[in-house]
Formats: C-alpha cells, sequence, structure tokens
C-alpha cells in the first residue's frame, strides 16, 4: 500500500476570494454587488471563503486595489488556500497580470466579465449560443493573450472556473493572429445566423402574429413563465443565467387569437458590452416584438434596481421603444401588507407567480388589451379557395360574428394593422354581400 501515491479523486469546489473597490458611485451599493457576484461564483462552482472590500476614489493603474490591500490579498490567498481571486470590476491585462504574479501560481486572478463569461461557456446549448458566447470570450482574451493566455491554456487541463476560454482551442493555435482569424470567422458565422433570424422575423410579421418578449433580471422567473404558459418544458434552476437561449413558443388566447411568446437571455448589472454584442442576433427578437413583458422578481430587494438595470440595456439595444407591461412575479412569497404597498407604487403593472399560476388570468387579459389596442372593425367576404386566409383570420383576429354565404365566408372581426392590410381586397361595407 505504502508504495503507491494517493490521489483525491472527489470532486473539490473551489475556494474563492471575492474583491470589490467602493468607489462612492453607482446604483447599487458595494455590499449588493458583491452579494450578486457570490451568486455568480456559487453557480460557476466555487465556495466563497473571504470577501475583500476597500474604499478608493478611482482604480489604482498597477494592481486596480492599493498596495497595502494587494499584499494582504496574497497573505489570505496562501493562508486560506485559494484558487481563484475574483474581483467585481473589470481589470486591464497589466493589472491582472501584476495580480497573478503577486498572488502566486497556480490561483487565478479574473473580474466580473470573465466570471459571467465563464457561465454563459457552460450554459451555452445551442450551435447559435456557443457561438455568440465564443466571440464575447475571444473579444476578451485577445488583449490578454501574452499576459494571461498560456495560464489560461493550462488551468483548461484542471477544469475549474476561467478554464473555458476559446472552447478548446489548442496551444499552437493561440497567438493573436489565429484569434483574429477565429474572431472574424465568427463573425460571418453570426451575421448568417443574423439574417436567418431576420428572415424568420419578417416572415412573422408578414403573417400578422403578435409577439411577444419576456426580457427582465436573470433568475427573475421567465423560464417558469413561458412553461406554464406554454407548457414549453424549458429548463429552470434557482441560478443566474440557468438559460441562454432563446426559446419561442406559440400561445392561444382566450379570444382565439394566436400569439408567439419569447424567453430571452436574463439581464444583470455590469453585463459585458462584449456580451450584449456578441448576442446582438438573439436580443433582436426583443428589438422585433410587439410587446414586452418585463419580469421582475417582487420578492428581491433590489427590484427596482434591476428594473432600472434591465431598461438600461433595452435603451443600448435599441428597444426601448418598444410597448412594455411591468410584471412582478413570485409574489406569493410577499406579505399581504408587502404586496399592497408594491400595487400602490406600480398602479398599471401586473402581479404573478409563474409557480402557483396566482395572476395568470390577469396577465393573459393584460397581454388581449395590449394585442387589440390598435385593432379595428373591419368586414370581409372571403372567397371559399382563400383557406389559408380564412384559417390567419381565426388566428390572428378576434371574430365577431360570422357566416357561410353563396360568394364566400362573410366575416367581421377585430382586426390589427398588418391583418386589415392583407383583408383589404376582401373587405365590403357593413354585411352587404
Amino acid at each position: 500500500m505504502g508504495r503507491f501515491k494517493h490521489y483525491e479523486t472527489a470532486f473539490r469546489p473551489e475556494r474563492a476570494i471575492l474583491v470589490g473597490v467602493d468607489f462612492g458611485k453607482g446604483e447599487w451599493s458595494i455590499e449588493e454587488s458583491l452579494a450578486e457576484l457570490e451568486r455568480l461564483a456559487q453557480t460557476d462552482g466555487a465556495v466563497v471563503v473571504r470577501t475583500i472590500v476597500q474604499r478608493l476614489d478611482a482604480p489604482v493603474p498597477r494592481t486596480f486595489i492599493g498596495s497595502g490591500k494587494a499584499d494582504e490579498l496574497a497573505r489570505l490567498v496562501r493562508a486560506l488556500d485559494i484558487d481563484v481571486v475574483i474581483f467585481d470590476d473589470e481589470l486591464s491585462p497589466s493589472q491582472q497580470s501584476n495580480l497573478e504574479r503577486l498572488v502566486g501560481e497556480p490561483v487565478k486572478v479574473i473580474d466580473r466579465t470573465a466570471l459571467i463569461l465563464d457561465i454563459f461557456g457552460e450554459h451555452a446549448r445551442t450551435r447559435e449560443g456557443r457561438l455568440q458566447v465564443q466571440l464575447a470570450q475571444l473579444q476578451y482574451v485577445l488583449p490578454r493573450l501574452r499576459g494571461m493566455w498560456s495560464h489560461l491554456v493550462g488551468e483548461q487541463t484542471r477544469g475549474g472556473i476561467g478554464s473555458r476560454f476559446g472552447q478548446g482551442e489548442s496551444q499552437l493555435e493561440v497567438d493573436r493572429r489565429l484569434v483574429r482569424k477565429r474572431i472574424s470567422w465568427l463573425r460571418k458565422e453570426l451575421e448568417q445566423v443574423d439574417v436567418r433570424r431576420r428572415t424568420q422575423g419578417k416572415a412573422r410579421w408578414d403573417s400578422g402574429v403578435y409577439r411577444v418578449s419576456l426580457v427582465g433580471y436573470t433568475n427573475a422567473g421567465k423560464s417558469t413563465l413561458l412553461n406554464h404558459l406554454t407548457g414549453a418544458g424549458v429548463y429552470v434552476k434557482d441560478e443566474l443565467f440557468a438559460t441562454l437561449d432563446p426559446t419561442t413558443r406559440s400561445l392561444e388566447l382566450e379570444e382565439g387569437r394566436k400569439i408567439t411568446i419569447t424567453d430571452t437571455v436574463g439581464f444583470i448589472q455590469k453585463l459585458p458590452t462584449m456580451l450584449v454584442r456578441s448576442f446582438k442576433s438573439t436580443l433582436a427578437e426583443v428589438s422585433a416584438a410587439d410587446l414586452i413583458l418585463l419580469i421582475v422578481d417582487a420578492s428581491d430587494p433590489n427590484a427596482s434596481k434591476e428594473i432600472a438595470a434591465v431598461r438600461a440595456i433595452l435603451e443600448e439595444i435599441d428597444s426601448a421603444s418598444v410597448p412594455s407591461v411591468l410584471v412582478y412575479n413570485k409574489c406569493d412569497l410577499l406579505s399581504v401588507s408587502e404586496r399592497e404597498a408594491l400595487a400602490l407604487s406600480n398602479h398599471d403593472a401586473v402581479f404573478i407567480s409563474a409557480m402557483t399560476g396566482e395572476g395568470i388570468r390577469s396577465l393573459t387579459y393584460r397581454i388581449v388589451q395590449e394585442a387589440s389596442a390598435g385593432d379595428e372593425t373591419v368586414t370581409a367576404l372571403i372567397p371559399y379557395e382563400k383557406g389559408l386566409l380564412m384559417k390567419l383570420v381565426h388566428e390572428r383576429c378576434q371574430v365577431l360574428r360570422e357566416s357561410y354565404e353563396q360568394g364566400g365566408l362573410l366575416v367581421t372581426a377585430k382586426a390589427s394593422k398588418r391583418m386589415r392590410e392583407t383583408l383589404r381586397p376582401y373587405e365590403i361595407e357593413g354585411d352587404t354581400v
């Protein structure tokens, strides 16, 4: 027995230290931001052992934090057997390199951006999602090649946080020229995806389908709501960014109109700009929507700040002008007094629990109101050979009355502008046949 060296094979979560700098500005307090960073670290499989906070007017150019605090960090890393140090703000390539030298190998030093990209790399399932994440990762890695790439390649062999960058690129491929070539290829592939998505979007527009997009802070319950409304069977888990890839399902409203509902990637404060750019084709679903349901976790103490963060990203992707409805989810977790206070301050919002089904009828009624807001009553005589058009009328309009006449189907319905244009060649005055 003594001749063989013992190797530990059981999984050991990585031990992490979080580092935050309080600059005394911004919507979120340093405590709130670091609490969210801890949830991100836990989502990526780490155990947070210690949190370090420093107050500064501006980042220190060499190590982001002051030299005394940096020395304290290095001592704690050694004393607490730390695997990874995670900064709440983005580090420059030189700051990251200097900090890694200070804490010593094999400890990793990453920032919030790298952590989010790593989580996205783990959770992307579709080809489009993987392409988008890989593009964002390589854009992040490119300026850091000299100081960190050999380190990251070494980490790929043992896994863990920060190890999924490049999605399996071999060490021989890792130089600036090849990374730029790979970025160029990824952009071309995503442009083709974008063209296909625009074509599909135009087809839905031409068909007159009313499109609803679910947006919100990560873990607000968008996927649970989609499942409840449509039975979509989307993966749901109580963690940040549990689902990344958009899912579109159809829903028939009580009035008979069919709509589509799309679940989109969750947002977060300090969402990396490169991720927003990489996911532009996915987020285009939001811009092309007829209605946005902004889903909020009513039980989260930072709900108002999360709403502001989501609206800021909607501005960034040119979707702020799309009509929207504020939907407070997880209301089953509130007390009666908390619900009443929230309703008083948000009288135009809808209050639901996607988990229990409470308030879902009110939500679908609100969707009906929004979908029919621009409708006008039209009467048309549709020839019997136009079977597809008859089907569209029943799916896309609210049929008020209909009768089968010698010349075709005489129908009076509330129709959207798009459907009125489609029906114009068959429109008649009143019920005159």
